[in-house]
């Protein structure tokens, strides 16, 4: 975890509220500019994480060690991402932990890639596929900030095309057409592996469902997330008016050895 007190060059969170949070990287000299005012990282240099720092203006802001969902809410991106709630999920459901060996398309701003990298530590590897330069360019400097670099391996290339792994534990796609990576996804994961694929519409769904039971997939099945945020507040307990409940379809399913293989 590190240490309790904040040195240069650590990533620190500092909350304002609950709607106000700013993930910032301590640099001697720099300062962090707000509507509550200015703080100085010389301020928050030599802080235990969990106190507070004081803007120029009096405003408080508590000193939080970032976590991997404050680095992916974060993130620099051109592309929506997968969210938390989604990806809990992904990885409770597909078995993803230390040791596995994922598969994942496509990388976008790397926001699900660290969570996969995330779990898999110390000894397991995220292979992500990504057809658009910019995007793992970009995806490579966010995973480098959440300190997951190691455990993964960006490819410039189309999924769709063939995957050059071999008896991984999982492939988990979000990409606008799953169904076209069934086949390769299969040759791909050993047996009883996982496929992953995460679809906004219903239609995807569909299609990707049916391929999978057409190439050998078995347990397949379709899930939709639904979480309600509540405003937690003494005399006001409520749930919140506006809040980000649905996001889209994910689809599970297990590789069904052939009667050859087994």
């Amino acid at each position: 975890m590190g240490s309790d007190v904040v040195e240069e060059g650590d990533d620190v969170l500092l909350y304002l509220d609950e709607r106000r949070q700013f993930l910032v990287k301590v640099v001697k000299g720099k300062e962090l500019h707000t509507h509550k005012g200015y703080v100085k990282a010389d301020d928050i240099i030599g802080k235990r994480y969990g106190g507070v720092v004081t803007s120029h203006m009096g405003a408080k802001f508590y000193i939080l060690r970032p976590t991997l969902k404050d680095y992916v809410r974060k993130f620099a991106r051109r592309t929506q991402i997968i969210y938390p709630k989604d990806m809990g999920i992904i990885v409770s459901f597909s078995n993803i932990g230390p040791g596995s060996i994922v598969v994942e398309a496509g990388t976008g701003s790397g926001a699900l890639t660290c969570f996969l990298a995330y779990h898999v530590r110390p000894s397991g590897k995220v292979y992500s596929y990504e057809i658009r330069q910019e995007f793992l360019e970009r995806a490579r400097e966010n995973i480098k900030r959440a300190g997951l670099e190691k455990y993964v391996e960006l490819k410039l290339k189309d999924i769709a095309e063939g995957i050059d792994e071999r008896d991984v534990d999982a492939v988990v796609l979000d990409m606008p057409t799953p169904w076209l990576v069934v086949p390769q996804a299969y040759a791909a994961l050993k047996g009883c592996g996982f496929f992953v694929s995460f679809s906004p519409t219903i239609n995807q769904v569909e299609r990707t469902v049916v391929e999978l039971r057409r190439n050998g997939f078995v347990d397949v099945r379709a899930v939709e997330v639904i979480v309600r945020s509540w405003q937690a507040e003494e005399g006001r307990m409520r749930p919140r008016t506006l809040d980000i409940s649905h996001t889209g379809y994910l689809v599970f399913a297990r590789k069904a050895l052939l009667e050859e293989e087994r």
